[in-house]
């Protein structure tokens, strides 16, 4: 059902890119306002400036050239090696591949898993290391048509390996955080259906006092649920492994719901600090419940690939630690879990403002984690951004 949000059909055999230019030879006596990978450059070899100079002097340009969206045939290259092979898992072997061509570890009934889905996993191990030096190419213009000459085909080549690092660091950043965003999208499109828990809840408050509560601290927890599952799916887990957790999630709904109708009554004994806490708990009590139970899951898989010699754990590693860096690089999982630590604080202040009869208020309380994990998955992709490449400009200081 969610498959079309987890896995789109639409092919880009290149992905999106850019290309920062670097035309004239006066422009490298601003090297503050050089591309990044040119910096570099000129940092760890300045003995290439001369060269670099004259080959922009006779009328050609160095292009870096980027690609700013992974293509379709890598994203489903790793989509098809981690749920058919590594347990959903990617830090555990994409990092090895794309730096050290280091393989993921198959077994035989692996492959054969895989084959009868029609689908191959040396096919997709192939594609990927194909593939892993376009993320960041350096590109030779001849701006004045005068044609390339064997020597600066040599000089590009050079200049080339000296990015390596640089190309490699990137193509990992890139491919991981384009598969955590292929993961969020269903969420991006829940995020935006707690819009009308608001009003409704309004109403709803006003028509009887009690039913706005329940609706906000319950819709918002079931609308959380649908984006947790459409994450682990896209993630690869099965539907049987999904609705195994129903045993305690159907449970934590019903004491939850119960939470947020008792809230009234704490109220008029004026417990206000109680119901605060009580109403903000009952709001995330599913989203917890939700949070704990997919770690688990992760840790389930991890044990189990780790037992069949897929996972190289160093002495600083514990499979715990793995399986969370694992499930929190999805944003939306940890925008979750963030809300749901903050909702029953945010319900106390709720409590203490004496407005937990406002509709507008309860929906924004029992949206907490939504909220939070909302703006998360719209933040993700600028503070990843901005991670790599401040770690990049530590390089060129």
């Amino acid at each position: 059902m969610l498959e079309q949000f987890t896995r789109p059909k639409k092919q880009s055999p290149i992905g999106t890119y850019r290309v920062d230019v670097v035309s004239l030879p006066e422009e490298l006596d601003f090297p503050a306002d050089l591309p990044v990978e040119i910096q570099y450059i000129l940092k760890q070899h300045p003995e290439y400036r001369a060269q670099i100079h004259k080959i922009l002097s006779d009328g050609k340009a160095i292009g870096v050239r980027t690609v700013r969206r992974s293509p379709e045939n890598i994203l489903q290259a790793v989509h098809t090696i981690s749920v058919h092979s590594q347990g959903n898992y990617i830090i555990t072997w994409l990092p090895e591949l794309l730096r050290s061509k280091h393989r993921p570890v198959f077994l035989r009934e692996d492959l054969e898993a895989v084959q009868s889905r029609g689908e191959n996993l040396e096919d997709a191990v192939q594609t990927i290391l194909r593939d892993r030096l376009r993320f960041k190419k350096l590109v030779l213009i001849d701006e004045e048509n005068i044609g390339i000459k064997p020597e600066d085909q040599r000089l590009m080549s050079e200049l080339s390996e000296i990015i390596y690092p640089l190309a490699i660091n990137y193509s990992v950043f890139r491919v991981v955080a384009d598969n955590a965003r292929e993961r969020t999208k269903i969420a991006r499109v829940i995020v935006k259906a707690l819009l009308v828990i608001g009003p409704i809840a309004h109403i709803l408050e006003k028509i009887a006092v009690g039913i706005g509560k329940i609706f906000a601290a319950s819709a918002d927890d079931l609308l959380g649920e649908v984006a947790e599952l459409s994450a682990l799916r896209g993630s690869g887990f099965s539907w049987r492994e999904l609705a195994r957790r129903s045993r305690i999630l159907i449970p934590v709904f019903m004491l939850a719901t119960y939470g947020a109708y008792s809230v009234e009554e704490l109220l008029e004994r004026g417990q206000i600090v109680t119901a605060g806490i009580v109403f903000g708990l009952s709001a995330v009590a599913l989203s917890l419940t939700t949070a704990i139970q997919s770690m688990f899951m992760y840790l389930n898989n991890l044990k189990r690939i780790s037992a069949q010699g897929k996972v190289k754990l160093t002495r600083n590693t514990s499979l715990l630690r793995l399986a969370l860096r694992q499930d929190f690089t999805n944003p939306a999982r940890l925008g979750l879990l963030l809300g749901a630590a903050m909702a029953p604080f945010i319900g106390i202040l709720g409590a203490l403002s004496g407005l937990m009869h406002n509709g507008w208020v309860l929906a924004a309380i029992g949206s907490t984690e939504s909220i939070i994990a909302g703006v998360t998955v719209i933040l993700a992709d600028y503070l990843s951004e901005w991670r790599f490449h401040r770690s990049l400009k530590k390089l060129i200081r």
